[in-house]
């Protein structure tokens, strides 16, 4: 099955139509900038923009960066705080035309992780971060997720907010060095594996293309993997979480 995965992020809009069967992006990926202020309504247009570009008129899966329950947005993390309380599946699906389903960015990450990358097959306990704008986490159970975690607003040993600390925008505002910024992730993971004892790391979002330049940083016990699919997660995920809805 086909269907049009896009990843709703604090500084880009991302899309493809991915084949669900493999995992794999039929097409190139496109991207928007995210309009700012980061409304909903602004943020419907430039997914109806995705969906125009794509001449698509199928499901379409969106990883959302807030906790949603059954469509509804709970939370917002670097959007419109108006989001909070919207239907944002209704909201998106009259934008565009088209059934959309939405789930936590993070999660959605996951989703691909778990059933294509760097999870699959893994037993116990897998919890994957999202470095990117701020910290996405999402947490599974021998393959069965535990939705809408937000990991990456617990508050480190210092006082300070997680991804307000060890995020990939963080490090990139204080011009941080690889060294530098891997020692506060390394905090914010040795937090992590405190509190849920995974069997198995993974990072993605964009500085999970650097893992080499701050794996060495890194001392917790358990394995940490770059994700297979490595900022591409999220738009696979994303149609993975529609197909779910559908079939």
């Amino acid at each position: 099955m086909q269907i049009l995965g896009v990843d709703i992020g604090g500084s880009g809009i991302k899309g493809a139509i991915v084949d669900t069967e493999t995992g794999k992006l039929i097409t190139e990926r496109h991207r928007i900038e995210t309009p700012q202020p980061a409304t909903p309504e602004a943020i419907a247009a430039v997914l109806a923009q995705l969906v125009l570009h794509f001449h698509w008129s199928g499901p379409v899966g969106c990883g959302f960066p807030a906790a949603i329950q059954q469509g509804v947005a709970r939370t917002a993390s670097n959007i419109a705080k108006s989001f909070i309380d919207t239907d944002i599946d209704q909201l998106f699906s009259a934008a565009t035309n088209c059934p959309c389903y939405n789930v936590n960015d993070a999660d959605a990450a996951g989703m691909a992780e778990i059933h294509f990358g760097a999870g699959a097959g893994q037993a116990g306990v897998v919890l994957l971060i999202t470095i990117g704008t701020g910290l996405g986490s999402a947490l599974f159970s021998d393959g069965k997720l535990l939705p809408n975690t937000e990991l990456g607003h617990m508050y480190l040993d210092n006082g300070v907010e997680a991804e307000r600390y060890a995020s990939d925008a963080v490090r990139k505002i204080e011009d941080l060095g690889w060294k530098s910024w891997g020692n506060r992730f390394n905090a914010y993971l040795t937090l992590m594996e405190k509190l849920f004892w995974p069997d198995l790391i993974i990072l993605g979002g964009g500085a999970s293309k650097k893992f080499d330049k701050f794996k060495e940083q890194l001392s917790v016990e358990a394995p940490v993997k770059p994700a297979a699919f490595l900022n591409q997660a999220g738009i696979v995920g994303a149609a993975l979480y529609a197909k779910s809805k559908i079939s």
